[in-house]
């Protein structure tokens, strides 16, 4: 009897989807869920960027931008949000699942909460410094830009503005914002890795390996739950983030000095509450984004599951 969970042990092992099939299901959910929400991505960062209170909510900015400066407005950046979005997903998921396979136990091939927490950690700080932080810079550079007229833009696009930054700020320019973008991200994706396994464990009795593959909706609810932990936490390290990235080198003197700096000058100009800003479209775009994202993803990799490892439902 000893010798049976070591067989169904070795069976689950051997169960265990591939971190490049995870990346792809990553991939896939993030190119959906970039064309989604961008709209309230773009809300976020000027609600962010807004010291003067021109902005009274999420409605009166949305509709602020749309008839100052047409609906299109509402997509700015969609380009290089969509890219970063794929990019991010794909290396999240992939890493997540390399870490995940370098923390089981050798034995059982188990997974414990605190390695899940930490593979997570890791590939939230992994995808942080490689993918968002670059990617995010010239996307708030081109979202902060008012109006749509070429003339009137410094930055003509996407590639023009990563070139422009590195010219005139170097290439550190596109790093600009990289601590507090790690240091969101890790607690970000360590909370929503292991609390979307515990509400697919909670809710639907259900886990990777087992043949049962979630229903489109029943996905959607596990990853919008898993997804409100991360920014409530984090909030204050966003905001910085946002603050350090959407200011220029060139022609005059940072007002931010660093990410420690970032918040004593917020707290000190703008009060506590100032680091939370953006917290509720963040609120609205996050968890509807993990939601848009586990759906694509846990579809993909059911998908996997039955044609290429033969699982049957338990």
């Amino acid at each position: 009897m000893a010798s049976e969970p070591r067989a169904s042990s070795h069976s689950d092992r051997k169960r265990t989807i591939p971190p490049y099939m995870k990346a792809i299901s990553g991939s896939l959910g993030g190119t959906v869920e970039a064309c989604c929400l961008q709209p309230i991505d773009v809300i976020k960062t000027r609600l962010q960027l807004d010291k003067s209170g021109a902005y009274k909510g999420i409605a009166h900015c949305g509709a602020t931008i749309a008839n100052a400066e047409g609906v299109r407005a509402l997509w700015k950046g969609l380009t290089p949000f969509a890219t970063h979005l794929t990019l991010k997903y794909t290396l999240r998921m992939g890493s997540n699942a390399m870490f995940q396979s370098a923390f089981r136990e050798p034995e059982t091939g188990s997974l414990t909460n605190t390695a899940r927490f930490l593979s997570g950690f890791g590939a939230g700080a992994l995808e942080g410094l490689v993918i968002v932080t670059p990617f995010e810079v010239v996307k708030i550079r081109l979202q902060q830009q008012r109006g749509l007229s070429p003339e009137l833009l410094k930055y003509k696009g996407p590639i023009h503005c990563a070139r422009t930054i590195v010219r005139e700020e170097g290439l550190r320019g596109l790093w600009a914002g990289a601590a507090p973008t790690v240091m969101r991200n890790g607690p970000n994706q360590a909370a929503m890795f292991t609390a979307k396994n515990a509400f697919d464990e909670l809710l639907w009795k259900t886990r990777e390996g087992d043949g049962n593959v979630l229903r489109p909706w029943q996905s959607m609810m596990s990853g919008f739950l898993a997804g409100t932990i991360g920014p409530v936490c984090t909030g204050p390290f966003d905001v910085v983030k946002t603050r350090l990235m959407a200011q220029s080198r060139h022609g005059g003197e940072l007002k931010y000095k660093g990410m420690v700096h970032a918040f004593q000058t917020i707290f000190k100009e703008e009060g506590l509450l100032a680091l939370w800003k953006g917290l509720l479209p963040r609120l609205m775009r996050i968890p509807p984004g993990q939601a848009i994202m586990w759906a694509v993803a846990d579809q993909v990799t059911g998908l996997y599951e039955r044609e290429f490892l033969q699982i049957t439902p338990l």
